[in-house]
């Protein structure tokens, strides 16, 4: 978690090998709720993905 430049809390989520794979998309001006907002989406790591059906067999 992070203060972006309007002062307003923010995540990133990085992969074992240090690589960002996800960002907040949006600010929160409470940390409490980018908190909330981290959990989410670590609970929702068994949710569907939307694939796009002229990207499914793309290299």
């Amino acid at each position: 978690m992070y203060k972006d430049n309007r002062g307003e809390w923010r995540w990133t989520y990085h992969a074992s090998n240090g690589e960002p794979i996800s960002v907040s998309s949006e600010g929160y001006v409470k940390r409490s709720d980018c908190e909330r907002s981290i959990e989410i989406m670590k609970a929702s790591t068994n949710s569907p993905v939307w694939l796009p059906a002229d990207l499914a067999n793309a290299a």
